[in-house]
């Protein structure tokens, strides 16, 4: 583990002595599943069921915060099968699909969500001629009913494909009222006013949380970083972990932790729920 600010371990301390009174948010890709080319065939870490359920007897409730739609991720992550096994152990796994827009908890079994934003259908009818001026018609276009991520990981230049589309997409969103949210090779485009750190607030007000701990690795995760420093000044014990890659270094200067990759964030919670049993006994 790395810590990256003076106040690192001793932020992991007071997380620790609040752990039953904590709740675990975490990204999805980069951060609990590796980054793969094709979205569609990530695979959560294989060590992610047996540590989350652990770490679920230890702390008030895990969640899941990511930009994909939530059936995907609980299908991708075998998530509704870890929410059976949460239950069992007498705690609640919770998952915010597309930065919040959907819910799903494993009480509840049903994923909330609303409609479509205005103007992402006229959006998506237009992106095509905006690909195609840009040389990138081969970018991959993924629909996620309530976004629209136009991909270029697997384009011969992803970075440079990246840096020419951003502007580009940014201001054909504009034009329908809709937002961008840049990542990892991907620009997403949905509606405004939903973000990670929404998702956080709205967990930490919910469960009355005491302590929040945030890891991810993307710029999609900024936010929900902001709302901990929030919940910081509240006096609630936080913890800013960064799942570090040497594709994106944005989170890791405001990270409190620094781990490497979805391996290092299991890690990490390992030691987060052995350490939070130790205090408790």
């Amino acid at each position: 583990m790395d810590v990256t600010s003076p106040e690192g371990e001793q932020r992991y301390a007071a997380l620790v002595r609040a752990a039953a009174a904590t709740v675990v948010g975490l990204d999805f890709d980069g951060t609990l599943s590796p980054i793969v080319d094709d979205p569609e065939r990530a695979h959560i870490h294989p060590a992610a069921r047996d540590v989350l359920v652990a770490l679920s007897r230890e702390v008030r409730a895990v969640a899941v915060i990511t930009g994909r739609p939530a059936r995907q991720v609980l299908d991708l992550g075998g998530l509704e099968e870890v929410g059976t096994a949460m239950a069992e152990a007498g705690s609640e796994l919770h998952v915010f699909g597309q930065y919040g827009n959907e819910r799903w908890s494993s009480s509840r079994r049903r994923i909330l969500s609303p409609r479509p934003p205005r103007g992402l259908a006229t959006f998506e009818r237009e992106l095509p001629r905006l690909l195609r001026e840009h040389d990138a018609s081969a970018a991959y276009v993924e629909d996620k009913g309530l976004a629209v991520a136009v991909h270029t990981r697997r384009l011969p230049q992803p970075e440079e494909a990246f840096a020419a589309l951003l502007p580009a997409l940014t201001g054909l969103a504009e034009r329908h009222d809709l937002v961008v949210e840049p990542g990892r090779n991907v620009v997403e485009v949905r509606s405004p006013g939903m973000h990670k750190g929404v998702a956080v607030r709205t967990l930490a007000e919910e469960l009355q949380a005491g302590g929040f701990l945030f890891a991810g690795d993307d710029l999609g995760d900024l936010q929900a970083f902001e709302a901990l420093g929030e919940l910081a000044a509240e006096g609630i014990a936080t913890l800013r972990v960064c799942s570090a890659s040497q594709e994106e270094s944005a989170l890791q200067e405001l990270a409190d932790l620094v781990v490497p990759g979805p391996d290092g964030v299991l890690g990490l919670l390992a030691r987060l729920t052995e350490d939070a049993r130790a205090a408790r006994t």
